[in-house]
């Protein structure tokens, strides 16, 4: 976080000091350091692990300062899923702005294989571990679906974007889906055993494959 800074001379050479935050910027701070905290405890320890307690342990945050800003775990809850649906499309854009242009057939399996290590990643656990709870959680239910719906969006526009595809081609929603699909499935799958070899070969062997149902559909 950037702070403003004031100088003063002391035997002549000049100091920079950091001026102290405001209460805006401090209030900030602690809020991001909860969201963090969550989203690693949620990763860590699941659902019924993630107390407010062990989040305000984990953030370094008093349990007062925590009740400041989020008097209920539901009120907590509510703005980690803002924060991991937020979070996760930053990241997506992140990781879409490493994929290199070149052939065609190489940028195809470096799409499939952004998308694929995004649900991956310690925020699709996070995700993962609330849309899991929110099944038989109706209040956490409500404010999990729109995150779904979110990331879901997300995912598939900057697929189609990174792709070259064109949805207007019969087939082609379907494919850039199938991916988005698989790439899930490749995620649960590793949730509880490393993967990564088998997962390696799929990806591989799929992005042949969607690459060929998209070239003919160029």
């Amino acid at each position: 976080m950037t702070q403003s800074t004031a100088s003063s001379a002391v035997g002549g050479v000049v100091r920079v000091q950091p001026q102290r935050q405001t209460q805006g910027e401090r209030s900030r701070e602690t809020q991001r350091k909860l969201m963090s905290a969550v989203v690693e405890c949620l990763v860590e320890y699941g659902w019924s692990g993630t107390t407010t307690a062990l989040v305000s342990q984990r953030a370094g945050v008093s349990r007062g300062a925590q009740l400041h800003h989020f008097a209920s775990r539901g009120d907590l809850v509510a703005a980690a899923v803002e924060y991991v649906g937020a979070e996760s499309v930053l990241e997506l854009r992140s990781r879409a702005a490493t994929v290199a242009a070149g052939a065609r057939a190489v940028r195809t399996e470096a799409v499939v294989q952004l998308i694929v290590d995004f649900f991956t990643s310690p925020l699709f656990a996070a995700a993962l571990e609330l849309w899991v709870a929110a099944r038989t959680d109706l209040a956490l239910h409500t404010v999990v679906v729109p995150l779904q719906t979110r990331l879901g969006r997300e995912c598939h526009v900057l697929a189609v974007e990174l792709l070259g595809a064109d949805e207007g081609v019969p087939g082609v929603r379907e494919a850039v889906q199938a991916t988005l699909d698989l790439a899930r499935g490749l995620a649960l799958a590793d949730q509880l055993t490393d993967d990564g070899a088998r997962r390696a070969r799929i990806v591989v062997h799929w992005a042949r494959q969607l690459d060929m149902q998209l070239g003919e559909c160029r």
